[in-house]
């Protein structure tokens, strides 16, 4: 693991690290920027995130209860595919949902899609690609809740250290990343 994700690192500080005045999600100012969508839509880097993802969530030993893997649209997007993909090639059955902003305007008019891939009440990991203060993750919990669903554990590829892991707890979910923006600066770009 340590090798696939000291590699990630250097992805994501190559082609998703920006510095600069930036306005975020979160409405807070910031010097710097992490556009992680260069980096998970790259082969190289949705590979190595969907794997180091997986053997991440082995080594917690919680892999086997989670029954699902998804998050808010659009950040979580390439991630549930990604993550969902490497956990196949490992004969470990998670199943990508995408929570919706807004509900669907026409057909299903529903906020969660891939539901018809997970069993009543599942237990599911939420990915996010960057945690600020974490908002995106608890929308998406909110959701998955109102659903019916269990949200096990938050997973961010770019922990921004910013308060994020405080609003899980608060939530009463794990909080877990693959990478902090420490790491990322700490590498020179």
């Amino acid at each position: 693991m340590e090798a696939d994700l000291k590699r990630l690192i250097q992805i994501i500080r190559e082609r998703s690290y920006r510095e600069g005045d930036f306005t975020l999600a979160s409405g807070k100012k910031s010097n710097f920027y992490i556009d992680l969508k260069a980096t998970t839509l790259h082969p190289e880097g949705a590979d190595l995130i969907g794997k180091v993802t997986v053997q991440k969530m082995q080594s917690l030993g919680i892999s086997s209860s989670i029954q699902g893997v998804g998050g808010l649209t659009l950040g979580a997007d390439p991630l549930a595919t990604a993550v969902s993909l490497a956990a196949f090639a490992k004969k470990i059955h998670w199943p990508a949902y995408i929570v919706r902003k807004e509900p669907k305007g026409h057909g299903t008019a529903r906020y969660i899609e891939g539901v018809e891939n997970l069993p009543a009440g599942a237990s599911l990991l939420v990915l996010e690609d960057v945690v600020t203060t974490g908002g995106s993750s608890v929308k998406a919990i909110e959701r998955l809740r109102e659903a019916g669903y269990r949200p096990q554990a938050v997973l961010t590829v770019v922990d921004r250290e910013q308060g994020g892991a405080e609003a899980f707890k608060k939530m009463d979910v794990e909080f877990f990343a693959l990478a902090t923006i420490t790491q990322i600066k700490e590498l020179k770009g």
